[in-house]
């Protein structure tokens, strides 16, 4: 997709992306032992599905009377949950679906598509659902990390009840303090991550395993009938649990969004040998306490453990749930890195973290944004209980849609049968569907909350693209063609300034208005013109020998196309440094750029709703200056401004 780095955010193209196959080489991570690897899964990805026996289970009980019917029944459901949706769907399946090693609905979305404009694309609704699925996801970076590090300190009012008015006030503050830290980076904490995590995968399984031995009936309810039953004797009641039941399988999606940071193989590896049998032996576990001690629903992760580990395993589970939040938050703004990419968002301050690690990166607008509303929708629902209402909704919906994109990739790309594509993902479709059904029911008590976030977020997104492509077809029509100025420039004997200056051109054909303006006001040229477009592409990242093509245009112009990866934060001078001097006269240290700044006025022109003209205006705005989203010098830059209406 093209971008013109003065006047447009990155503009669509019909560059299509490399075949895919169904198990692509994971060259781009580090060549690390699978152990290694894994046990860094643990940290990046397992966190939020790890931290869900916190209170997945407490919930699914929470207007059931804990009767031995209803505690089999739920836990039969959650051992299927677990192993239908994220063993066989996610782990088996939909992380074979990688775009050259990353994952994620907008990295599906791309493998199913080439994202054209969205008025024009074939295959529009693809896209739309993808963003949508990708919109979705910021609800959840909004509820993920209240929820968890709540539901953590909610421990206190364990011990003793005397904390109960300190849950809410110390949940803010580790949250404040947890968003706060974003911008230093993770690549240090990076490495503790894992061993911590590891830690609590041990514990918690530990926990469940002598309460198991205490009560091994309990592993009955691994036979689905008790799942029936449950349903045959609650009814519609049991059906509405599946909402809670749900919570117990919320990372599924997160584990899709980070296999881009470790490999499919290590999150494959980590979950088969570690994970599941730790949460299954902590959900077994709960049960098995709640049919000897049925009081204990109150809170059956903590009452398992003897009163002298209390405060350990509370200040264990914190600091597994602010890994979890960390996760989130650093899978949100690798989301943000990608749809800015994309051409759905505006351009924003986008700072990588580590200097040796690609993926950490930190957006300061984001950061900010997601830390106001998390901390108040902690103070707003006071409880994890509360916010359990609000959870689900977003993650449920965005994993049937996920479904639905992996089903046209395993048909148009992979070639499957329709009967295999329709078999498989109709299995997995019935499953999103009940859990989504249910927990469309809880909209009410909260879950508007993720809904309405994601509304805005999806309006925002296709505005942002759509006002763009309106943009750029203006100034397409308003360019000079080459051929047009090399003809002016012969009649006219321009003066020639020495060495060579970079003008960023939406289009390699076109004439940029800011060469125009500088002809015009400043009556010369110089001797060396890089016409320079940037193309972000439907792959992660594009390699270094593919970065640029340079092809001469006659009269000392040069059209030169920069390709980045949608992944990938484009830094233009660096790309450039790459040029050979003598071929096209560049010198990086101190040839000049010039940028042109669009002012977009919004009127009643056809294209756009005047409420999504005026939106529009507002996000260019308040946009990143070219200057600083492609890293250009600031002090070798000249912005020449120019007006479109809309």
């Amino acid at each position: 997709m093209q971008s013109d780095q003065a006047a447009h955010e990155p503009q669509p193209t019909t560059t299509t992306p490399p075949p895919a196959a169904e198990a692509q080489p994971e060259a781009h991570h580090p060549r690390a032992g699978l152990s290694i690897l894994a046990l860094t899964a643990l940290g990046v990805v397992y966190g939020d599905i790890g931290t869900s026996p916190l209170y997945a289970l407490r919930e699914s009980l929470h207007n059931l009377p804990p009767t031995p019917v209803n505690i089999y029944g739920i836990l039969s459901l959650i051992f299927w949950s677990l192993v239908i949706v994220v063993t066989i769907k996610y782990i088996i399946f939909i992380l074979r679906a990688d775009n050259n090693g990353e994952g994620g609905i907008l990295s599906l979305t791309a493998l199913a598509t080439v994202i054209r404009p969205l008025a024009s694309s074939p295959q529009r609704w693809i896209v739309l659902i993808g963003v949508f699925g990708a919109a979705l996801l910021y609800g959840d970076g909004v509820i993920t990390p209240a929820i968890s590090v709540l539901s953590a300190v909610e421990g206190l009012k364990v011990v003793t009840p005397r904390f109960a008015p300190f849950v809410v006030p110390l949940t803010v503050a580790i949250l404040i303090g947890l968003f706060v830290v974003q911008s230093r980076g993770t690549a240090r904490l990076g490495r503790i991550f894992g061993p911590i995590m590891l830690v609590w995968f041990v514990v918690i399984g530990l926990l469940g395993l002598v309460s198991i031995v205490q009560n091994p009936a309990v592993l009955a309810a691994i036979n689905p009938a008790y799942a029936v039953d449950f349903f045959v004797t609650d009814g519609w009641r049991g059906y509405l649990v599946l909402g809670s039941v749900f919570l117990a399988v919320t990372g599924g999606e997160a584990l899709y969004a980070d296999m881009g940071h470790v490999g499919k193989r290590p999150i494959r590896f980590a979950w088969l040998t570690l994970v599941l049998p730790s949460l299954l032996l902590n959900y077994f576990g709960q049960g098995a306490l709640l049919l000897r001690e049925p009081e204990a629903v109150e809170n059956s992760f903590y009452l398992m453990a003897p009163s002298w580990a209390l405060y350990p395993l509370i200040g264990l589970a914190t600091l597994a749930t602010i890994i979890a939040s960390q996760a989130l938050i650093s899978g949100v703004f690798s989301l943000t890195m990608q749809a800015n990419n994309l051409g759905f968002l505006p351009r924003m301050q986008i700072v990588h973290t580590s200097a040796t690690e690609f993926g950490q990166i930190y957006v300061p607008m984001i950061n900010w944004a997601l830390m106001l509303a998390c901390v108040l929708t902690v103070i707003a629902f006071q409880s994890s209980s509360n916010l359990a209402a609000a959870y689900g909704v977003a993650v449920t919906s965005t994993m049937a849609l996920t479904s639905v994109i992996f089903a046209v990739v395993a048909r148009a790309r992979w070639r499957w049968p329709w009967w295999q594509v329709v078999l498989l993902t109709g299995v997995f479709l019935v499953v999103d569907l009940a859990f989504l059904g249910a927990n469309l029911l809880k909209i009410p008590q909260g879950g508007w909350l993720a809904l309405v976030a994601g509304v805005i977020i999806f309006a925002l997104m296709v505005t942002w693209k759509r006002g763009n492509q309106l943009v750029y077809e203006h100034e397409r029509d308003l360019d000079l063609s080459l051929e047009a100025l090399f003809a002016r420039l012969t009649a006219e004997r321009q003066v020639r300034a020495p060495g060579a200056a970079v003008f960023l051109s939406a289009v390699p054909s076109g004439v940029p208005a800011a060469l125009l303006t500088n002809l015009e006001y400043n009556g010369t040229i110089h001797e060396h013109v890089l016409l320079t477009t940037v193309q972000i592409e439907d792959v992660p990242q594009v390699a270094d020998d593919q970065r640029l093509t340079v092809r001469p245009l006659g009269h000392g112009f040069y059209e030169v196309i920069v390709r980045f990866g949608f992944m990938e934060e484009p830094d233009v001078p660096r790309a450039l440094a790459q040029l050979n001097d003598d071929q096209v006269g560049f010198n990086s240290a101190h040839s000049p750029y010039f940028v042109n700044r669009t002012r977009v006025i919004p009127t009643d022109l056809p294209g756009m709703a005047p409420w999504r003209e005026q939106l529009y205006t507002l996000m260019r705005h308040n946009a990143a200056s070219a200057v600083d989203f492609y890293r250009l010098p600031p002090s070798r830059v000249f912005e020449i401004s120019t007006s479109v209406e809309v």
